[in-house]
């Protein structure tokens, strides 16, 4: 049976949910979201791959489940954890290492979970910068009844999919994406090498692309044909700094506007050296570490 997590101070009431996290090094940021789900979360498991850092002793000090599982990709790796946690709960939630819910969310979930009139509930997800919060918030799919839910299998950018209907909760999961510029950059790099890598393999989409679909298959054709815009880095710019409006943000808002267009340029500049070179480009050495005994390994 899974852990539940030490109960703590709260002016939340607990919630039927089930909190399922993937971590690789994520030390930094646990500590900061398992005191924020503490009392309020009924579960929460912690699927690792194998982390180099202390993560796995940070999750057990907080009496989260945790199991090691080699990671293949991050639509494999949910699949996997939907498919073998030992979760109870009614409801399951996915969460990343460096979010954070609002009190506001948390009521909001509790509710909808309590009235029970949809099969999985949306919420809008604010991005913070460098400690700040910006005005840039999308909308996400997070949680559902457990079992009804399956991701597609992709390498990275993965998405969930429930059958059934869906509600939108009020409130934010805050996601506070790097605790500093340089480590923000250093998962860019990785993150753009792992799109370029896909790309030039062919591999397949969420969804099928259609730019009359649902937003997920426009999203998903314009990042397929996003090459082939002229001035499409300019645009993409202009559109995180004045459509999103990060520019209310002051340089910070510039800053993340700016940045967000280079990642998009160095993820092409990966697949055109793919191109020309031939060769695959190696990923640092950042782990995994060794299986840890304490924790049921997969």
């Amino acid at each position: 049976m899974p852990l539940n997590v030490k109960p703590g101070p709260s002016s939340v009431p607990s919630a039927p949910v089930a909190v399922v996290m993937i971590t690789l090094n994520e030390g930094h940021n646990l500590d900061g979201v398992l005191q924020n789900l503490r009392g309020w979360a009924q579960e929460v498991f912690v699927v690792d791959s194998y982390s180099a850092d202390d993560t796995v002793d940070v999750a057990l000090r907080y009496g989260a489940h945790v199991v090691q599982h080699a990671f293949k990709g991050f639509g494999d790796q949910w699949n996997f954890a939907l498919r073998e946690l030992p979760i109870t709960s009614p409801w399951t939630m996915k969460l990343d290492p460096d979010e954070r819910l609002t009190d506001e969310l948390k009521h909001s979930l509790i509710q909808a979970m309590n009235r029970g009139e949809a099969d999985g509930y949306t919420m809008n997800r604010r991005l913070w910068f460098m400690g700040r919060p910006l005005p840039v918030r999308h909308e996400l799919l997070r949680v559902w009844k457990s079992g009804a839910c399956k991701f597609s299998d992709v390498l990275v950018n993965e998405h969930p999919f429930v059958e059934g209907h869906l509600q939108h909760v009020e409130g934010d999961i805050e996601h506070h994406d790097s605790p500093d510029l340089h480590h923000w950059l250093e998962k860019q790099n990785a993150y753009t090498t792992t799109e370029a890598i896909a790309v030039h393999q062919g591999q397949a989409l969420s969804v099928t692309p259609r730019i009359f679909g649902s937003a997920l298959q426009r999203r998903m054709w314009i990042k397929q044909n996003y090459r082939r815009f002229p001035g499409r880095y300019l645009v993409l710019f202009l559109h995180h700094y004045l459509a999103q409006g990060a520019w209310r943000a002051g340089w910070v808002g510039y800053a993340w506007a700016r940045l967000r267009s280079d990642v998009y340029r160095l993820w092409e500049y990966k697949l055109r050296e793919i191109r020309i070179t031939g060769r695959i480009p190696r990923k640092g050495p950042k782990g995994p570490g060794q299986p840890d005994p304490r924790v049921a390994q997969y």
